[in-house]
């Protein structure tokens, strides 16, 4: 019977640097799975999930190219708290199953999932350790309104939503307080991953 392989789970707030160091992993030839990115491949026009989505609410929750409205479907479920618990319950069990599908089909000597909700859907159940790349609030609000463009209102906003910094700090088995340069971000990445191969390999 084939060992069980190691997982690390990935994660950080907004603007922490999450994807550099998941780049960077990758750069190392460890497999990536994204839940962000499985999240939209589960609602990609001629998937279960889409069609259940459209049975639910209807034909407007499509673009005329039959993809997923989001700015439609984000509106309905923030404003009836009922309608977004109905469309976590249809898209979550989908997401956790491409999750589980790729890192099984994983052939690197550990792998990694990147999820910036990691403890708030529970996705750290499927890890073995986790790693959080940290920032303070200053500057992750300072990265995300340079990157997305975004109010620090609206960074703030987002903030308040995600676990607190403290929270994700005690939850975590592995941090990198992200507030150098890239260079520093990676020669940490690196140090983790030499440690993760040793984990993997005994």
């Amino acid at each position: 019977m084939q060992n069980k392989k190691l997982i690390i789970g990935l994660t950080g707030g907004i603007g922490s640097g999450k994807t550099a160091a998941s780049d960077y992993f990758e750069t190392l030839g460890i497999c990536v799975v994204d839940a962000d990115v499985e999240a939209r491949n589960v609602v990609e026009p001629g998937t279960e999930t889409l069609e259940k989505i459209r049975q639910h609410f209807g034909s407007d929750v499509l673009n005329e190219d039959g993809s997923l409205n989001r700015p439609w479907l984000r509106d309905k479920v923030f404003q009836n708290p009922e309608e977004r618990v109905w469309l976590e319950s249809v898209t979550h069990p989908a997401i956790r199953q491409c999750i589980v599908d790729k890192l099984a089909a994983s052939e690197s000597p550990y792998s990694i999932l990147v999820s910036p909700l990691l403890f708030e859907s529970g996705q750290d159940k499927l890890t073995d350790r986790v790693l959080l790349i940290d920032v303070p609030e200053t500057l992750q609000i300072e990265r995300a309104s340079r990157r997305d463009q975004n109010s620090e209102a609206q960074v703030k906003a987002i903030l308040k939503a995600q676990l607190s910094r403290e929270d994700r700090r005690s939850k975590a088995d592995d941090i990198i307080i992200n507030d150098q340069d890239l260079g520093y971000l990676q020669a940490e990445c690196l140090k983790l991953h030499k440690y993760y191969l040793s984990l993997a390999s005994s």
